[in-house]
Formats: structure tokens, sequence, C-alpha cells
């Protein structure tokens, strides 16, 4: 249960208002005048502003201290009243700025001076020493108050302003697996949808396989959707995920594309090794883009896929051989894909080119770092 600043003030007040009350018999004892029924009612005055201090701070400073001034003239004893100016001047320093809390404090110490005038005091060394450090004291405290709070809040404006961050990071990560997942699956099934159309009534065998490729793409699309779920409900109830797909599958992605009408050839140098998981679904990612890309803007075009191992790093480059027409806003970075693919690459620290070939067609090759660093980057974001 949280509790009411406004009823946190009231408690404050009621406490300093009794020790206040009990303070009052002392002050006979002190030689001051002693305390009558006008004088109580006044100790309770000063101290009922204070309840509306987090609301008003100055306004309550300057009633605080005018009453406390009417109590001091009439000739009663100033420490009885003195806990509620202190806690005043210390609201003030802790919700103002200096400009406002250092002539408040001031003044509290003129009120000090000018009690000691009143009881024509015989030791005005520790009445001028008191009014110069009770208020310089409280206003420290208050300021010190004032700047936590404000670093509080800063804080906490710091923590959500990168929880925003991450919930757009997350989305746009999100986005980008849904893309790569259903664009490359939807567009071989719509090519083998259309080839089925085309051929049904005169070739039931390659309409037949055309059925069995939507069959197959489509499981495997659904597989990789509920793959993802699992994999983005792991970080709330822990339940397990499997694998994303890499590159030991980058041969069935690319005679699921040959299938669906677009020759592609497959080409491996290097020595295979496992990569870590975040740089193996990078480079898988990167090469269905580019496959997608050709299988849906550049009908008629061949490509051929090159993956390189080398000690330090990897490449993957997907080209077509120019016959179909890539639109320029695909060229240029304008859809969804080749953004993605940059994102990408940014992530762990690759490098990738994309545009069209001299000789003709477009190209897509993409560099990525296979260091420890890097394999604990993609360790780290898919985990």
């Amino acid at each position: 249960m949280r509790i009411r600043p406004l009823a946190v003030d009231a408690l404050i007040v009621a406490a300093l208002t009794g020790v206040a009350l009990l303070l009052g018999p002392e002050a006979s004892r002190q030689g001051q005048n002693p305390l009558d029924a006008t004088a109580y009612a006044l100790v309770v005055l000063v101290h009922l502003p204070l309840v509306l201090r987090g609301r008003a701070p100055v306004v309550v400073w300057c009633l605080v201290h005018a009453l406390w001034l009417l109590y001091i003239t009439a000739g009663y004893w100033p420490v009885v009243c003195s806990f509620g100016p202190m806690l005043a001047v210390y609201t003030v320093a802790s919700q103002r700025a200096a400009r406002v809390s250092v002539p408040c404090a001031a003044l509290m110490g003129a009120v000090w001076i000018y009690a000691g005038a009143v009881n024509h005091t015989d030791s005005w060394a520790s009445v001028a020493a008191q009014a110069v450090v009770y208020p310089a004291m409280l206003w420290r405290f208050g300021v010190v108050a004032r700047r936590s709070t404000e670093l509080a809040r800063e804080l906490r404006q710091e923590q959500a302003d990168r929880a925003r961050r991450e919930v757009a990071e997350e989305r746009g990560r999100i986005a980008r697996e849904l893309h790569d997942v259903v664009a490359h699956h939807m567009s071989v099934i719509s090519v083998q949808a259309g080839l089925a159309r085309f051929v049904f009534d005169t070739d039931r065998h390659t309409t037949r396989t055309a059925l069995d490729t939507i069959e197959a793409t489509g499981k495997e699309a659904l597989d990789e959707l509920r793959r993802m779920l699992l994999l983005l409900r792991a970080a709330d109830d822990g339940a397990p995920a499997g694998p994303m797909p890499g590159l030991a599958r980058l041969g069935e992605m690319t005679e699921r594309v040959r299938t669906a009408g677009v020759p592609v050839t497959l080409t491996v140098e290097g020595i295979e090794r496992p990569l870590a998981p975040g740089v193996d679904l990078c480079a898988y990612r990167v090469a269905q883009e580019a496959l997608t890309n050709v299988l849906k803007h550049a009908p008629g075009a061949s490509a051929r896929v090159r993956l390189r191992y080398e000690p330090h790093q990897v490449t993957v480059s997907v080209t077509d051989d120019g016959k179909g027409v890539i639109p320029a806003r695909v060229r240029t970075g304008g859809g969804h894909g080749l953004p993605g693919m940059r994102e990408r690459a940014k992530l762990y620290g690759g490098q990738i080119d994309t545009g069209p070939q001299d000789q003709g067609g477009f190209a897509v090759r993409l560099i990525l770092p296979t260091s420890a660093r890097a394999a604990q980057q993609g360790d780290d974001t898919t985990t």
C-alpha cells in the first residue's frame, strides 16, 4: 500500500507539533516567559501550513516565518517554534533553485538574529553561529535531496528511453524475421501455384510436382514461424525453441528456388565449420532474401550462390545473369528486403554490397567476421 505524500507530511507536522508542545514547559526553566494559551495556539499555527509544503513550498515558507515572527515579537521563547521554519527552509531548498532557496535560508538566519535581539540575549556569539550554521546545513541537505531526486528522475527517464529503444529494436528484428520467412516462402508458393494453374489440364506430373512443392514450402514456413514464436516466448516462460535455419540448409533453399523455376547453382569453397548461431542465421537470411528478389523481380533469370569459408570470415554472394529486370526501388533499397540485409550485416559487424553488375544482372555480397567476439554477439542475439 502506497502512502500519499500529503498523508506523510501530515504525520511529520503532527510529530513536530507534538515535540514543540512538549518543549513548551521548558521555557520557564530556561528563564524565558512561560507559554500561555496564545503561545501554544501560535505554535500550532506555525506548524500547520507545513502540511502543504510539497505543493507550495515558498508560500508555506512565507506563512510559517510570518507566524514565527509574530510569536517571537510577542516575547515567547523562539526555540519552541523553530522546528517548523527549519523544515520550511529544507523544503524550499529541496524543491526550488538556489536563487530562491538561498534568500529563504538567509532570511531564516536574520529572523534568528531578530529573536536574539527581542529576548535580549547575552550570548551573541552563540546566536550568530546558530543563525549561520542552522540555515546553511538545512539548505545544504535540501540541495542534496533535490539533486538526488533529479538524478533519480533522469535515471528513470533514461531507463524508459532505453526500454523504448529495445522494444523498437526487437520489433525491427521480429519484422525482419517475418519478412524473410513469409516473403521467401510465399514467393515460392505463388510461383508454383501459377505454374500448377498453367499446366493443370495438360501436364499432370508437373502439376503434382508443383503442388508437392507448395505443400513442402508451406510446411517449412509454418515450422519457421512456429520456431520464431517459441523463441519469442522462451524469454518469458522458458519454452524450448528449436534451432533457427543456417547455412547447413542453404542447399535445401536453393533446391526449393530451383523447383520454383529459377536455375540456381550453389558453390561452397573452403572448409565448412560451425558458426555462431547469429552469424549463421544472418548469412542464411541474406542469401534467402537475395534469391527471393530474383524469384519475385527477375523472372527468367538464373542465379548463382557462392559460399566461401575463410579463416576469420565467411562470404556469401548471390548473383543473377541479368535476363530478368529487378525494379529500381529494390536496387536502390526502396523496398524492405535490402534495408533488412544491411541491418543484419551491421548487427554482426559485417559488410554488404548490393547493386547491378557491369556485365548485367544484380549482385549481393555479404562478408561476416567469424571471430570469437562475433561469435559471442551471435550467441547473445539468439538466446
